[in-house]
């Protein structure tokens, strides 16, 4: 198993590299049972790593990483992307802008959550309109299952958040389902859920201003939001 950049477009060339290299990223070791050797601390590789840290998983073609990386340049972002057409436009796109405080990762971000990061690092989580996989055998592809909400929970500062949006019924139904379970008080990793609070980069009248988003606005589609927080005790 591996999560390194792979073979293809470089970013070498960037003021600092942008795309997270093989050689920052090497392949898990064959005993996933050694945490120190199987875990590798993200924020080492940003130019400032003292920086508050976030993770958006899903980045599409880089919209909302790009304006919040921004708006926000005291904060380092990783944005984590499967498709590998869209990580490589979203990694241009940040090397022309020289966001220093944003990188980007092509892998599995819940394979990447579940085997390399470390407890008690990250201060946000962005999930935002990630595929709904809505046929039901497919429903165990879905980003939002219990082992990633247990992830999540983990390497979450205390009083970290996991931000969620999406525009499908049936996705939400599901993420509600969980969420609820899992903010129960008797919940051993409980969280609090807690109203959207839309960030700072996003448009006027936007939730977070997301390539998806404002296609799914002229089609008029309504969107379901909420934040999970990490209690502080």
């Amino acid at each position: 198993m591996s999560f390194g950049l792979g073979h293809g477009r470089t970013l070498d060339d960037a003021p600092g590299v942008v795309g997270v290299s093989s050689d920052e990223l090497p392949p898990l070791p064959d005993d996933l049972s050694d945490v120190a050797a199987r875990q590798i601390d993200p924020r080492q590789w940003f130019a400032d790593p003292a920086k508050p840290f976030e993770i958006e998983i899903g980045s599409g073609k880089g919209t909302f990483l790009i304006q919040q990386g921004s708006a926000d340049p005291e904060t380092n972002i990783l944005g984590i992307e499967w498709a590998r057409e869209f990580y490589q436009y979203t990694a241009d796109r940040v090397r022309r802008r020289q966001l220093t405080n944003v990188r980007v990762l092509h892998t599995d971000a819940s394979q990447l959550l579940r085997w390399r990061v470390p407890d008690g690092i990250c201060r946000v989580i962005h999930l935002y309109f990630s595929d709904p996989w809505p046929k039901k055998r497919h429903h165990k592809k879905r980003v939002v299952q219990d082992t990633f909400l247990e992830d999540a929970h983990r390497i979450l500062v205390a009083g970290g958040e996991l931000r969620v949006v999406t525009d499908h019924d049936d996705l939400w139904a599901w993420v509600c389902e969980h969420f609820d379970r899992w903010c129960a008080d008797d919940h051993p990793m409980r969280f609090d859920r807690l109203e959207f609070d839309r960030p700072e980069s996003a448009g006027e009248g936007e939730v977070v201003g997301t390539n998806f988003e404002r296609k799914y606005t002229r089609e008029g589609r309504p969107f379901h939001a909420c934040t999970l927080r990490k209690p502080t005790q």
